[in-house]
């Protein structure tokens, strides 16, 4: 009987313990706090785990626990929610990412070009649309700004094109040829990362001949709205050629996207003849480079003087290669489109022009962008003094990129003829200077106009040890005759 009532009585202590340990949903809403059911939820655990086996768990208990995981989500979408829209943007970074982005020359010329976009494109869009009929109540004046701006448009996109139109059709040349040196500077412009993908010929034909396409629309449109004025223009031809030349670079750019131009695949490796290649090195190179005398003293070589002031586009086009800047002759017509095109294609627009203020606006713009397309040189010699760790010029503001783009603009024979007397002081490999010889010419020839390859050979002394055991071979056989002795013929002459 006893153990029976001491039974009982632990039954009683028990169902007292569940009644205090289930507490009612609104005190665990309102009246309790998350950390508070936390705490009797645990101390309930403990009671149970005292004796070594757990106790069922009520209901009520599993529904603490759940109840606020139910609510969580709630709260943590509120919460990023609020995370978001409190967040304050970081004016300081974004300004330092524009100054590095406009320290670029190239930018800072793509930058001018799109507000002269933007500022005729809503010119024109206003005009057309009516916006400006309280500003311009007379037709006339009306079809006059829209001519003005419809020519300014048309002037700077067929710049534009005319600018990258070298580049495109020697992306097509290398395409048709295809060699392994023409494969990685297709892939370093098309493909995603630089790397293999599948059938990427055939990918990058698609690309590189709707980019043409872009071109070619272009002039044509160009050429309507020279060649006829507003009220002659064929309105069909205006249509199609606008809308190829827009939606041409458009696809273009979906396509290498969406292709597998625009997809990760796996790395291929390089083989053991170019792994080979790639580790041979001259045995010295110069870590100090100078350029080769002062801007202005060209009287070293007056040979090269003249030439850079005759040729000097096709001097640079030929330096730009030697330094390993790319092909030769899509620098030179790219320089000379910077240099001639802006004042052909703003005259041909100023024609259709019946202000004459307008005009000579039109035309002295042409003259002005000329003069602005030397900067294609100062921004190349500022990549090459880059790569080549060349001293830079801060006689100007301080700045070396504003130092090179100034000599440019004011002697430009002298800053080139410097350039190139600079490049036929050392030998180039792999983006750097190495010391010559002294028995070495000045003029180092373009890779493809030597008889044997620099690049691959281990050092430039091996020609000079060349030089000395043909004349050793022929000083031993000379002696073996009584006959005059003649100086030796080198083994290699360079140009």
């Amino acid at each position: 009987m006893s153990s029976m009532d001491d039974a009982s009585i632990e039954d009683e202590k028990s169902n007292e313990h569940k009644g205090k340990t289930s507490v009612p949903l609104h005190h665990q809403r309102g009246l309790l706090t998350e950390d508070d059911n936390q705490n009797q939820v645990d101390s309930s655990q403990k009671k149970s785990t005292f004796f070594g086996f757990k106790k069922p768990v009520s209901p009520s208990v599993k529904f603490q626990r759940l109840a606020p995981e139910k609510d969580s989500p709630s709260c943590t979408f509120g919460g990023s929610v609020h995370n978001i829209f409190s967040k304050k943007i970081n004016w300081g970074s974004l300004q330092n990412m524009a100054k590095e982005w406009l320290s670029n020359p190239t930018n800072i010329v793509l930058f001018i070009w799109i507000i002269c976009v933007a500022i005729s494109g809503a010119i024109l869009f206003l005009v057309m649309t009516g916006m400006l009929n309280h500003a311009l109540p007379k037709k006339s004046q009306r079809n006059a700004w829209f001519e003005v701006n419809n020519q300014i448009l048309n002037a700077l996109f067929t710049l534009m094109c005319l600018y990258h139109h070298p580049h495109r059709l020697y992306h097509l040349i290398l395409l048709f040829r295809f060699k392994p040196q023409d494969i990685s500077k297709l892939r370093k412009s098309y493909s995603k990362n630089g790397s293999y993908k599948p059938n990427e010929r055939a990918h990058m034909m698609v690309v590189v001949l709707l980019l043409n396409l872009n071109c070619f629309a272009q002039y044509a449109l160009c050429g309507l709205n020279v060649g006829y004025k507003r009220s002659e223009r064929p309105a069909i031809g205006v249509a199609l050629t606008i809308s190829v030349a827009i939606s041409a670079p458009a696809i273009a750019g979906l396509y290498t996207v969406m292709s597998p131009l625009g997809k990760d695949y796996g790395t291929d490796t390089p083989s053991d003849e170019e792994s080979q290649k790639t580790e041979k090195r001259f045995s010295f190179s110069e870590s100090n480079p100078e350029w080769s005398g002062g801007i202005f003293d060209f009287w070293e070589d007056i040979s090269l003087a003249y030439l850079s002031l005759c040729c000097g586009f096709c001097v640079f086009g030929w330096n730009m290669e030697r330094l390993g800047f790319g092909n030769m002759y899509v620098h030179m017509a790219t320089f000379l489109l910077f240099c001639l095109a802006p004042f052909w294609i703003f005259n041909l627009a100023a024609i259709n022009i019946d202000n004459e203020t307008v005009r000579g606006v039109l035309g002295i713009t042409g003259v002005f962008l000329c003069l602005f397309g030397l900067l294609y040189g100062g921004f190349w010699r500022i990549q090459m003094r880059k790569r080549f760790n060349l001293p830079p010029s801060k006689f100007c503001c301080g700045n070396s990129v504003v130092g090179d783009c100034v000599l440019w603009l004011c002697c430009c024979w002298c800053s080139l003829a410097q350039e190139v007397r600079t490049g036929n002081k050392y030998d180039i490999l792999e983006n750097k200077f190495y010391k010559k010889t002294e028995g070495e010419m000045g003029i180092s020839p373009l890779p493809r106009e030597e008889q044997l390859n620099y690049r691959s050979t281990p050092s430039p002394s091996r020609f000079l040890q060349e030089y000395q055991s043909s004349n050793t071979e022929l000083g031993s056989s000379s002696r073996g005759n009584d006959s005059t002795l003649e100086p030796p013929i080198p083994s290699f002459i360079r140009r």
